[in-house]
């Protein structure tokens, strides 16, 4: 089959309303991280401690997303994407975390916003993409305060009231495991805290914050879909010993029913909690059902499965297996599985892959980058997520990580996932080759439902 025919046929697997888009997050690429009444956040403190990020870099210029808005935006015009998935820097438009909105931060947002539709692409905004306000972080702890959950419902409605009327859709938060986890246990990510306790803390805080928030959009924008994004895995045990197959169970619970269970059946599940003990986070009276929202959508990030190992960390790939620059098993099966596993286990709303992607060591030659690597892990993936539709989920949209190469956390700018290579040099944007393959797919896809 030629690789035009390929492509209808991979359109005809996706239902006429399917939304195909790319997406990026405010620090990794916004850059102009003081400028027009920007404050500082949590990433910008973490990335001056020594030795915290790969290459000692920032995200303080990072793509000059903030200056180059327009031509970035061209870039989504060249993909012929239905939508661009996005976040809101919370320090941008509330640089202290709390009072009145900067309207340099929000005016920013409307431009992006604005062009996003004058170029018939649907904005769907993440509010929170781990960068807090840093005041927050130094006054109360961040997170660990109950009280930056109500900070965060205040933001929500600024930004709800003033852009909320042009969005496809809010999430609320993005990974909210990645920020208990990697940033208040592991301490890997900003703002580098090492305890569990508070970890825990922080995570039922996001997941309140969640619920406050999503009362006070719907408060003033009834209208706009509210839901959440959460990085999920599927876990395996490394072999059937009894050992293997508990510390599976009970890595499933940290990462997946954590936070699905809280978010769709109002409760937090017993075994982790049991495990957690002392460390287990405070719950007041009504907090559940605050947390458990109705749902417009689930947003779910997909890179990798997950190996269990008892008595050691949990592995990201099986030995042996084809793994990305990241070091993360490429298994595009088990995207299918995860998705038939939540619907088979939750009463779901509709799903949306919000995140999707592979880190490759591109290089430029003759002026190209060929990515043969990347674009047979998004084709893969793309047919993955077909087969879990013929298998009944009700997927919705599909979105690629990400649209540029970008500052990629601690591991600074030596991992690139984007479509688009980016000379950090000179800023100058280069599609790779998925980048092409993707274009057409979009171009066949719209074709079809034309």
């Amino acid at each position: 089959m030629s690789d035009a025919r390929s492509i209808e046929a991979l359109c005809r697997r996706f239902p006429p309303g399917f939304v195909w888009g790319v997406a990026s997050s405010s620090y990794q690429i916004e850059g102009a991280a003081a400028e027009d009444g920007k404050g500082p956040s949590i990433w910008d403190d973490f990335c001056k401690r020594p030795g915290v990020i790969a290459d000692g870099s920032s995200g303080a210029v990072a793509c000059d997303h903030y200056h180059r808005l327009d031509t970035d935006l061209d870039l989504l015009t060249e993909l012929a994407v239905d939508a661009y998935r996005f976040s809101i820097s919370w320090p941008r438009i509330q640089p202290t975390g709390a009072g009145a909105p900067n309207e340099s931060g929000l005016a920013f947002y409307e431009r992006l916003i604005d062009g996003l539709l004058r170029r018939n692409i649907k904005p769907y905004v993440t509010l929170y993409h781990w960068d807090l306000p840093a005041a927050l972080q130094h006054a109360q702890g961040g997170w660990a305060a109950r009280d930056t959950a109500h900070r965060f419902r205040d933001y929500a409605a600024i930004v709800a009231q003033r852009l909320g009327d042009r969005v496809a859709s809010f999430a609320t938060h993005n990974e909210p495991w990645v920020t208990a986890t990697l940033g208040h246990e592991l301490g890997l990510f900003a703002p580098g805290v090492r305890n569990r306790a508070i970890a825990a803390q922080v995570s039922h805080h996001c997941l309140l914050s969640h619920g406050l928030a999503a009362q006070a959009i719907r408060a003033v924008r009834p209208e706009t879909p509210v839901g959440i994004v959460l990085n999920l895995s599927p876990i395996t045990h490394a072999t059937q010993s009894g050992a293997d197959v508990a510390q599976a169970a009970l890595e499933d619970g940290l990462l997946v029913r954590w936070y699905m269970d809280a978010l769709l059946k109002g409760a937090y599940p017993a075994d982790v909690l049991g495990h957690l003990a002392a460390d287990a986070p405070r719950i007041e009276s009504g907090d559940m059902q605050l947390i458990a929202q109705p749902l417009d959508f689930l947003g779910v990030n997909y890179y990798y499965p997950t190996i269990a190992y008892a008595g050691k960390p949990a592995s990201p790939a099986t030995p042996g297996a084809p793994i990305t620059d990241m070091g993360w098993e490429v298994a595009p099966a088990s995207l299918t599985g995860l998705l038939a596993r939540l619907a088979r286990d939750y009463v779901l709303p509709p799903l949306m892959i919000t995140e999707n992607g592979a880190a490759y060591r591109d290089r430029v030659e003759n002026g190209r980058v060929e990515d043969k690597a990347r674009r047979e892990y998004l084709e893969s993936h793309v047919r993955a997520a077909a087969d879990a539709i013929e298998r009944g989920v009700d997927l919705r949209g599909y979105f690629v990580w990400s649209l540029l190469d970008n500052f990629e956390w601690a591991s600074g700018y030596d991992k690139r996932f984007g479509l688009y290579y980016v000379d950090y040099a000179t800023q100058a944007r280069i599609a790779k080759s998925s980048a092409t393959w993707y274009a057409r797919l979009m171009r066949a896809c719209r074709l079809r439902r034309s």
